[in-house]
């Protein structure tokens, strides 16, 4: 998140992070026990989210499981004028090798205004998949040729370079955040 973050403040981007109680406890014990029940992640989102509301038009979002929770919270927030839309970077569509097991259900009606930044050959979700999964119209999906799910091209094989992917990636959440903040 941190190459996100920075990325994301060139371009003129404000940014605000927070760490999950497990993703703090993975850095502290050097274990990587599972993550919870995306479900259980709801309750420390929203708190974060709740501290920040007052200071203007919000788009919240996250990184993968971030994301996620970012993207089950979104409409509820996007209704009460909490925030002006969502940002989902490498969404996990499905578990790895588990194409059929997707966490799409909630995206097909989806109001609030959401671009999901997603590498091509991002294993929780390519180009391939996706592109015959139902989603709401309110959802814009910015492709990074080559990228995984960290957004990483293969040196040598697209022609970009991390710092091209974290830059068009940049570029774009600028042009579409601020056209939302302006409405």
């Amino acid at each position: 998140m941190e190459r996100f973050s920075e990325a994301l403040a060139a371009a003129g981007v404000r940014v605000a992070r927070f760490e999950f109680g497990y993703m703090a406890e993975r850095r502290r014990s050097g274990r990587r026990a599972p993550p919870p029940k995306a479900e259980m992640l709801i309750p420390d989102y929203l708190a974060a989210v709740r501290a920040l509301v007052a200071s203007g038009p919000l788009v919240i979002g996250g990184k993968s499981m971030g994301g996620r929770i970012a993207s089950m919270v979104a409409d509820d927030l996007y209704r009460t004028g909490d925030i002006a839309g969502l940002l989902c970077l490498g969404y996990p569509f499905h578990p790895i090798g588990k194409p059929e097991l997707l966490r799409t259900a909630h995206l097909e009606t989806l109001r609030a205004p959401t671009l999901i930044c997603q590498g091509t050959r991002d294993p929780f979700g390519s180009r391939e998949d996706v592109i015959g999964y139902e989603l709401s119209d309110q959802i814009e999906i910015f492709w990074l040729e080559d990228g995984d799910h960290d957004l990483r091209p293969r040196k040598g094989v697209s022609g970009f370079s991390m710092g091209d992917h974290l830059a068009a990636m940049a570029s774009r959440v600028a042009a579409w955040s601020s056209a939302l903040c302006r409405l």
